[in-house]
C-alpha cells in the first residue's frame, strides 16, 4: 500500500474511538509535529474506505492544531469491519518495554519529555537525605478490555480482595 497527501479536511476523526490523550501529552504531540512533520510521511494516518481514521486519530486532531492543511494517508479499504474494530485497537497497544537504564543513561531526559515520554524521577524533599543505594521493585502493568462495567467492577473487587493495585483509565 502507497501512501497519499490529502486535504485534511477530507479525513474524518473517528467518532466512536476509545483512545484519549490527555492536554499535556495533546500539547507535546503537536509541537512534535510542528517540529517534525517528515515523520507523518513515514507513518501515515490509515483510513477505511469512507477516509474515517482507523490509526491515526491523535495525529489527526494534531495536525489541525498544527494548522496543516494535508496529511499522508493510507487507504485500508479492503479491511471488513470487524477488522477496522481490531486495527483501532491493536494500532494503540504497546506490546514492549523500555529500557529505562538505556534511556537515562544515553539518551537526554528532557529531549525525551518533549517528546512525549513520562520520566519519572523518585521525588526527594530538600531536607531529607537521599538514599545512598536505591532498591529497584519492578512493578507489572498490563491492561484488561471489558465489554461492560459489571464486568469491569467484577474484575477490580476481584484482583483487589487478591491484593492487587488496580486503577481505571478511560
Amino acid at each position: 500500500m502507497k501512501s497519499k497527501k490529502v486535504k485534511i479536511s477530507e479525513v474524518k476523526i473517528k467518532p466512536n474511538n476509545p483512545r484519549l490523550i490527555k492536554d499535556d501529552k495533546f500539547r507535546k504531540l503537536v509541537k512534535s509535529i510542528e517540529e517534525f512533520p517528515q515523520m507523518l510521511d513515514i507513518r501515515p494516518i490509515v483510513v477505511n474506505g469512507d477516509m474515517v481514521v482507523l490509526g491515526g486519530n491523535m495525529r489527526l486532531k494534531a495536525c489541525q492544531e498544527a494548522g496543516l492543511k494535508e496529511v499522508p494517508i493510507i487507504i485500508a479499504d479492503h479491511l471488513t469491519e470487524e477488522q477496522q474494530r481490531e486495527f483501532l485497537i491493536k494500532d494503540n497497544v504497546s506490546g514492549g518495554e523500555w529500557d529505562w537504564d538505556m534511556l537515562l543513561n544515553e539518551w537526554d531526559t528532557d529531549l525525551l519529555e518533549d517528546w512525549g515520554l513520562d520520566v519519572k524521577f523518585p521525588v526527594v524533599a530538600e531536607d531529607e537525605e537521599e538514599p545512598e543505594e536505591q532498591t529497584y521493585i519492578p512493578v507489572f502493568r498490563f491492561e484488561v478490555t471489558c465489554k461492560t462495567e459489571s464486568e469491569k467492577n467484577k474484575l477490580m473487587a476481584d484482583l483487589l480482595l487478591k491484593g492487587f493495585s488496580c486503577t481505571e483509565d478511560y
